[in-house]
């Protein structure tokens, strides 16, 4: 029986990438920081572990998910003859927050809980996963989004799908491409960086005594930035939630601008990994 503990417990720690970020670098008996080596590069003996693919497919599941509750929330408030008979904004905002604090709490053990390539990318820079982990994420997270958009299709119908615009990012009326850029910098900037301090092992370790469960934050940064920019871009914040809609909904509506919702969430996450590396990283470890 011992025995078969010591395989689990090192088959779990054996791809440190894969385990919720933040929980890896301490051990169960010292609450002491100790730096977690960087991820390589390249790291071939992934490609022959289960537990490489099974992390990419609770990445499929979660983003196929993600798209469906919240492509169906959009369509159910932009139907609606009165704004007052639905959710609302606040109820579009609280869908996608709501399903990313879930789906992060589901499979944060398996794949990190991503199910979002900025975010991926912007843990790729801060060398917390390799770059064959990154790509595959990537991969199956915009699969996983197209597949969770062409459901709602199905349910609500070709035509009517098309009429409500499919959820579907652009800039809206009103505002500039660049406004929309800088709404996608910001807002992505805002969950990267949430993403990185409620699962940084640093400080986990020093606030022991200050228990804190990661996906809520991260579920509510991206509440909030829902609500500060659906009237900007509908909020992007994740190229493959964005990808999945303009592929399904393929106007020229759903393709102007799409380029925004990769540039911006992109530039939004390397700033914060950035930001987190040089300068939250830099601050002393202190007990």
């Amino acid at each position: 029986m011992e025995g078969k503990e010591e395989d689990v417990r090192l088959g779990a720690n054996k791809y440190r990438e894969t385990q919720p970020i933040g929980t890896s670098a301490q051990s169960q008996d010292d609450k002491d920081y100790t730096e977690p080596p960087a991820a390589p590069l390249f790291e071939p003996t992934e490609l022959t572990s289960w537990s490489f693919y099974r992390a990419g497919i609770a990445e499929f599941i979660a983003t196929f998910l993600f798209l469906y509750i919240s492509v169906l929330t959009v369509m159910g408030v932009v139907k609606a003859p009165t704004k007052c008979s639905t959710v609302g904004i606040q109820g579009i905002a609280w869908s996608f927050g709501g399903m990313i604090f879930a789906l992060v709490y589901c499979t944060a053990g398996i794949s990190g809980g991503h199910i979002n390539p900025a975010v991926t990318f912007g843990l790729f820079l801060a060398r917390k996963l390799s770059l064959t982990r990154a790509l595959y994420y990537m991969v199956m997270q915009c699969l996983g989004a197209i597949c969770g958009a062409g459901v709602v299709k199905g349910f609500e119908g070709r035509h009517q799908y098309t009429l409500l615009g499919g959820g579907a990012n652009s800039v809206n009326p009103g505002y500039t491409k660049g406004d929309g850029l800088g709404a996608e910098i910001v807002g992505t900037f805002v969950l990267v960086y949430t993403v990185f301090s409620a699962t940084d092992a640093k400080r986990n370790a020093r606030d022991s005594h200050v228990p804190i469960l990661a996906p809520l934050p991260i579920g509510f940064a991206v509440f909030l930035v829902h609500l500060a920019t659906i009237p900007i871009t509908g909020t992007g914040i994740n190229p493959a939630r964005s990808l999945g809609a303009a592929i399904i909904f393929n106007k020229d509506k759903g393709w102007d601008d799409h380029w925004i919702f990769w540039v911006g969430p992109f530039i939004g996450a390397a700033l914060a990994a950035l930001y987190h590396q040089v300068v939250i990283r830099a601050i002393p470890f202190k007990k």
